[in-house]
């Protein structure tokens, strides 16, 4: 059983996150193989609010290249939280 730390990796903080935030929409950076299930309940109970959907995306990584030699960077798992109507704001980005 993975932990709330295991699924939510780190937050995303981009102008496009940071104007989701209006709607109650927070997004995050998740383990590749957890659920939307897995992922509201991590939210819940590590900042203590409501969730009301959650979405998810793959997102594949970029080809990169440096002199003759190409490499990728790793895919990830990204999901948007959209809190409840009643529920407060996660305090994590008020400080930012």
């Amino acid at each position: 059983m993975a932990t709330p730390y295991d699924i939510i990796i780190r937050p995303i903080i981009t102008e496009k996150s940071m104007n989701l935030m209006g709607d109650k929409k927070y997004t995050f950076e998740v383990a590749r193989d957890a659920n939307k299930i897995e992922i509201k309940k991590a939210v819940e109970e590590l900042f203590g609010v409501k969730v009301e959907k959650v979405y998810t995306m793959n997102i594949r990584g970029k080809k990169k290249r440096v002199g003759r030699y190409e490499g990728k960077k790793p895919d990830w798992k990204k999901a948007i939280v959209k809190l409840t109507p009643d529920s407060k704001t996660i305090e994590f980005f008020e400080n930012i």
